[in-house]
């Protein structure tokens, strides 16, 4: 077994330091969930994917799904495993009942629980290289069908505009889930002259993660702003978009390999990030669940936005943790492409959570970055001083070193000099020293699927990382070590 180190370290408020560090080994592939997988929350399901074709190898890490959550949605779980997909339509739908994995609807959500089934089929035809299919029940539907005669479609909710996330924002564009997602079908755009095992990561990961965290986020934001509205009927109001947010997450018990718990539970494997046979991340997003649903019903604001903030927070721990198994992993001799690919689409799933926290500020006498967090613009960079013997107020104790008084960050690796001279929104040649989401940048870069100069090196990305752990009080031992 091959071992190395992923250090990193996180920038903290009021001047505190944080270390990120995990033991990294081990090449082998991830392991594939199962469709079938019994979905409790409290089970781990390692799966064992259909390797119908040189793509399904890749299912090692597919199944890590995220669900989406839209009323009107499409609902793409991508499930590593999509070998029992055929099982996973009538049948789940037949024996629902009111609960999955811990959590208790309030209202009737069968419909949105039976996109589950959709993505297990979608990644079967991905799998075995069956694009059109594939495309055909991602675009048209096949397992939710409603009163009308039509379905419920995954690209509904993945191409509607409006959708109460983040993503369409940070990528400029309506439908942004939508079109990562069809790219990896069509083999265009990112996915442009990718071989079909990155196609086949893009299609199973991205839907079954990006679609699906995206869903269950907008159900969740749906959900606030009508308890904000004073609408909190089970039936019609926030507890029926907090359901379907747990539906699009979760799914059925049957059917949980093929979403995001799946990939939740084999992050916290291989980080050592689990309480028994339950991951960290799905344990809390579980009790976060629940505790917003009674707090909704009871009209409590601040209980129920600090559930969804909670979910936010797991969802960036177990991707954080994907991102940086992959990236590590893409020094492989033979399958660095998949693990890109598979690195590609985690990252996806929560650039647009993350990015705005790293950007960054150049130091032209180091040559070194400093982050800044989520900074309003340049002006930023203008107020690294050093300090020496500084009280640290309530605290106690003193600080000696190079801070920021408005992003309250910390510079390390600079001395007295190089803190006070080497910083500013532009320097002594006029080149600006601010980068906006400099971090996000970088990530881009490493994981470029049509650049092969990227592929057989392995890479730390902590760094990257760790103003986003800072923003969201992520502390190392949320993140583990991967091993």
């Amino acid at each position: 077994m091959k071992t190395k180190t992923i250090q990193g370290m996180t920038l903290i408020l009021l001047m505190l330091m944080a270390a990120f560090a995990g033991c990294i080994g081990d090449d082998t592939s991830d392991d594939s969930s199962s469709s079938t997988a019994s979905d409790t929350t409290t089970s781990t399901t390692s799966d064992t994917s259909t390797s119908t074709t040189s793509d399904t190898s890749d299912s090692s890490d597919s199944s890590d799904s995220s669900d989406t959550s839209s009323s009107d949605g499409s609902d793409s779980s991508d499930s590593s495993d999509s070998s029992d997909s055929s099982s996973s339509g009538g049948a789940a739908v037949s024996t629902m009942d009111a609960e999955d994995g811990g959590y208790t609807y309030a209202s009737n959500v069968d419909n949105h629980r039976s996109l589950m089934a959709d993505m297990c089929d979608i990644k079967t035809h991905a799998a075995a290289g069956e694009w059109t299919a594939a495309k055909g029940i991602y675009q048209n539907g096949k397992n939710a069908p409603k009163s009308d005669g039509s379905y419920r479609t995954l690209a509904g909710f993945a191409a509607a505009t409006g959708k109460n996330h983040n993503y369409d924002t940070y990528y400029g564009m309506n439908g942004s889930v939508d079109a990562h997602i069809m790219a990896a079908l069509d083999g265009t755009g990112d996915f442009n002259n990718t071989s079909d095992t990155v196609r086949y990561q893009g299609v199973a990961k991205l839907t079954a993660n990006m679609a699906m965290v995206a869903y269950t986020i907008h159900e969740l934001n749906s959900a606030i702003a009508k308890a904000d509205a004073g609408n909190v009927d089970n039936d019609t109001g926030a507890p029926h978009n907090w359901d379907e947010g747990w539906a699009f997450f979760h799914g059925p018990d049957e059917n949980v390999g093929c979403g995001p718990v799946s990939t939740l539970n084999k992050r916290a494997n291989d980080f050592g990030t689990k309480t028994g046979d339950v991951a960290n991340t799905t344990g809390d997003i579980l009790l976060a669940m629940n505790g917003g649903l009674a707090a909704l019903q009871a009209q409590d604001a601040d209980g129920y936005n600090a559930a969804a903030n909670e979910v936010v927070r797991n969802v960036i721990i177990a991707y954080s943790q994907a991102i940086l198994k992959y990236t590590y992993k893409m020094d492989s001799t033979s399958d660095a492409a998949k693990y890109q690919a598979e690195g590609y689409a985690f990252w996806k799933t929560i650039e647009a959570y993350v990015a705005d926290a790293t950007d960054a500020c150049y130091n032209n006498k180091t040559h070194t970055m400093a982050y800044v967090g989520n900074a309003a613009d340049g002006t930023v960079c203008d107020n690294f001083s050093w300090y020496d013997n500084a009280a640290m107020g309530p605290s106690g104790g003193t600080f000696t070193g190079c801070y920021n008084m408005v992003s309250h960050t910390v510079a390390t690796g600079v001395n007295e000099t190089q803190c006070n001279e080497g910083f500013g929104a532009v320097g002594s040649t006029g080149m600006p020293m601010y980068y906006d989401n400099y971090g996000a940048t970088q990530m881009n870069a490493v994981l470029d699927l049509t650049d092969s100069t990227q592929l057989g090196t392995s890479y730390d990305v902590s760094a990257w990382l760790a103003p986003a752990w800072s923003h969201y009080g992520i502390t190392s031992d949320d993140i583990g070590s991967y091993s």
